[in-house]
């Protein structure tokens, strides 16, 4: 009777342990309700909502941009440098009206801004979403590993980050020249070793938790540990340094692009834009940067109020 008892207990025990594996394989409906309370919190700051509704009509003004651009600001055949540095309202021989005005190449600036949002968004979002993934791969591998790895790993990061941010970008695009593929290189060069940093930190203090221990006993592999158990928890901060750097890309980019370093000209982004309208601001001809520029404030202003509600929402310290 006593050996049948054992039995089933340790039966259970093993049913247990299958089910907790389980949970961990497939996950559970505590997902589903801390998704629905990030919701809840996150709703709760109107301003944050409102910057991301914002923020999601110019990504949306961009992707619908051939389809709302009154003119394609890359096609030549349709620009007349006599159109050029027209006030906004005023209306060309053909009977478009230029509502913001028109640059000192005849182009639409209504136009070129929805499609140099295009260019900036591609490349911030783009350069931060590969540098996220090489950085928080490098620190995961660096915070598990731990040991040599670790300090040669980390001493390659703090190198990286010991360099001024749109020094190191303007070396990197003297040498290989304008594009946009090297724009978005350059970026994730310089921006990696920061993903880097803050996943090392996070994994660190999730190795040291009871679930790991427990992953490590049921002998599952170590890549999954570090990338199926450890990676999700790590997520909270990455979210809110990603969202962060993609402001802060555009803002490189833009800045690249004004020194003549970014985008050529015959793809103009938000930056080139500016560049090519702020030599005409003193003759009075304020729209050919004004305009293009406030589009940039609007976009990097919205993902950095976003990205700090984020950040409050997400860390379990700040108060509610």
């Amino acid at each position: 009777m006593t050996d049948t008892s054992e039995q089933g207990a340790l039966a259970e025990g093993g049913n247990a342990l299958a089910r907790a594996r389980e949970a961990w394989e497939t996950g559970g409906p505590a997902e589903a309700s801390l998704f629905r309370e990030f919701l809840r919190d996150f709703a709760r700051s109107k301003v944050a909502v409102a910057a991301l509704a914002v923020f999601a009509a110019i990504v949306l003004a961009a992707i619908l941009a051939p389809l709302l651009a009154p003119q394609d600001p890359y096609d030549l055949m349709q620009l007349d440098i006599m159109d050029g540095r027209l006030p906004p309202g005023s209306e060309s021989y053909t009977g478009m009206t230029y509502w913001l005005g028109t640059d000192d190449q005849g182009r639409d600036l209504l136009s070129g801004i929805l499609f140099g949002l295009r260019i900036s968004l591609v490349v911030g979002a783009g350069s931060a979403l590969i540098a996220a993934v090489v950085g928080t791969a490098v620190g995961l591998i660096a915070a598990y590993a731990g040991g040599r790895t670790e300090t040669i790993v980390m001493r390659l990061v703090d190198l990286q980050l010991s360099f001024p941010t749109i020094l190191t970008a303007l070396m990197i695009l003297a040498v290989l020249g304008k594009g946009i593929l090297n724009v978005v290189l350059a970026l994730v060069i310089v921006e990696w070793a920061i993903y880097a940093r803050t996943a090392r930190a996070s994994a660190m203090a999730e190795r040291r938790r009871e679930y790991v221990e427990a992953a490590e006993s049921l002998a599952i592999p170590r890549w999954r540990v570090v990338f199926r158990h450890i990676l999700p928890n790590c997520f909270p901060a990455l979210i809110v340094i990603a969202t962060i750097q993609i402001a802060s890309a555009i803002a490189f980019e833009a800045t690249l692009s004004f020194l003549g370093l970014g985008v050529p000209i015959t793809e103009p982004s938000l930056g080139l834009l500016i560049s090519n309208g702020y030599r005409y601001m003193l003759a009075g001809d304020y729209w050919t940067s004004f305009y293009p520029g406030i589009a940039l404030l609007i976009t990097i202003v919205s993902i950095n109020l976003v990205g700090d509600h984020l950040r409050d929402v997400l860390n379990p310290r700040m108060e509610r």
